[in-house]
Order: C-alpha cells, then structure tokens, then sequence
C-alpha cells in the first residue's frame, strides 16, 4: 500500500478516536428538561393571639371566680357581660367565650382609643349547675340543649341576680309573673356586688348584657326614660344583627335589673336577647358588636 494512503487511513483512524472521545465524554442531555421548580419555603403568615389582661373581680356564693378579661388600653371602655342568669342561659356565656377568643386573634377590630372587656360568667353557680362548670365549657357539655333548666338561672342563694341590683329595687320581684326573690338588699349578693365594684373602679362608657332568649335588644332606664345614647346603642346593635329594637321593657314588671342600675348612674347599657337558647348566633352578634365598636370609633375620630 502506498505510503500516501496508509498516512491518510491512519489520520482518519485517528479523527475517529477523537470523536469517539468526545461522543463518550459529552454529557447526556434529556430529550426533555425538567421544570425549573423554586425550593424556597412558604413561610404562611401565622396570627399570634394577643392574650387579654384577666383578673378576678369577685366569687360566687359557692366560691367560684368571676373574672374580665381586658383587650386594649384606650380611654373608652365597652363591657361586655354574659351569664347573668347562669345554666338557664348558657349561650349567652358560650357567645363571650368565643368573643374572647375572637378578639384574640383580631385585635384590629377595636377602633384606635377603645378598650373593650369581657366579663363571660357573671354567674358561675348558676352555669355550673348545668354545664358542670363554672367557667370555659362546650355546648358539648350541656346534657340536653332542648330542655331549660330553671334553677340554673338563680345563684347559690335563689336571688335573680338581675333584680338584686339598685334601680326601684323590692325584695321580691317578678319573672314572666311568678315572683322571684331579689336578695336582702341591693346588691346583698356578691355576683351583683362583683358587678357593681367593676363598674365602680373602671366607669365602662358601655355595657352590653348578652341574654336568651327573645330575639330582641332592649335599651334601659330607671326613673327618667332611656338615655339618648343607650337608644343610639339599641339601634347600632338591633339593625346589624337584625334582631327587634324595643326601648323599653313592658313584657311585665320587673325591678332591680343591672341595666336599670346603670342607667340611674349615667351609663348607656342594652340588653340583646338571643333568638334561640341553644345557638350563640355567632355571625349575627359579631355584626352587633361591630356597630358598637364602629359607633365609638366614629365618635372618637369626630373629636
């Protein structure tokens, strides 16, 4: 063979060994490319609950604590009160209960200058008659929803509580026309004095009492007719919730309720009667509770 071509065979032999090479050497390329997936974590934005100042502001007969729960520092005190008649009306606690923890978690909700407290158990006996508890409970707890224990709305000492207070006070007073004992004397019981201490020491500019059941808010007086803004209150409440405005009670005669106390000394309080006394009408009342706080707000950002 010619040396001519034995050179060129042997640069050809050569060239495909290099390019063998380089076949074996190039990496592997996928017929097709995986997604570009971004590995960097969600982080899900968490809401820490702002956990209220609680103190005991007084016992029950029996001993057991009543306490408020405080949200916010501001000049204006809205307070809320539940559980005036106990077991007899244990939704009316169950719905402070879960504002409180509403509240918890959505702190914005309190209008800049406002403080709102919370006061879920005025009457632990009572409550704790039926839900054996006098305190945090679930409707869980309640034997059976459908029946109303009556006894469950007195504390230890058979007062209604709600006409132990000092607005016409007598020593018997009257529920749906039966006679009910009213204490020894204005605030004899320490449920109503726990109350009224409160109230002494901290001058809410508000109080709204939860209560089942009669579909309504009512607003208070003692001698000299509702306070005009305890009607602007009554009216807040009663249109976002969409429960009836009564401006007064006239049902039958009653004496020594709390919101009539209040009234006698300058404070706007309302009374909301639940619909039902089984559920706590949660969308309904967090709408009431929204006027109030929105009609504080609105007045405070007039100034």
């Amino acid at each position: 063979m010619p040396s001519s071509i034995k050179y060129i065979l042997g640069g050809l032999r050569a060239l495909l060994v290099i390019v063998g090479l380089l076949v074996w050497l190039w990496p592997e390329v996928p017929e097709e490319m995986p997604p570009i997936v971004d590995e960097t974590p969600v982080v899900e934005e968490v809401v820490t609950p702002v956990y209220p100042e609680i103190s005991v502001i007084g016992s029950s007969v029996a001993g057991r604590d009543i306490s408020a729960y405080v949200f916010g520092e501001g000049e204006k005190e809205i307070l809320f009160v539940g559980g005036m008649h106990g077991g007899y009306e244990w939704n009316s606690s169950l719905l402070a209960y879960e504002f409180i923890d509403h509240l918890s978690s959505n702190l914005d909700m309190i209008p800049e200058g406002v403080r709102v407290s919370v006061i879920p158990v005025l009457n632990p006996d009572g409550l704790a008659l039926v839900t054996g508890s006098g305190g945090r409970f679930a409707a869980t707890d309640v034997p059976d929803p459908t029946t109303r224990v009556s006894d469950g709305r007195f504390n230890k000492n058979y007062v209604d509580l709600n006409r132990n207070f000092d607005c016409k006070w007598a020593p018997e007073s009257s529920w749906r026309g039966a006679p009910v004992s009213a204490g020894t004397a204005p605030f004899s019981e320490p449920e109503a004095a726990a109350l009224r201490d409160y109230v002494t020491a901290n001058a809410p500019d508000a109080v709204v009492f939860w209560h089942s059941q009669a579909n309504n808010v009512y607003a208070s007086e003692c001698h000299t007719g509702p306070l005009p803004e305890t009607l602007a209150l009554m009216n807040a409440y009663a249109n976002a919730a969409g429960y009836g405005a009564v401006p007064a009670f006239t049902a039958y005669p009653i004496t020594g309720d709390a919101e009539g106390w209040l009234a006698s000394i300058g404070i706007p309080a309302i009374t909301v009667e639940l619909k039902t006394y089984q559920s706590i009408e949660w969308a309904q009342n967090l709408a009431g509770v929204n006027a109030i706080l929105s009609h504080f707000g609105n007045k405070n950002l007039a100034r």
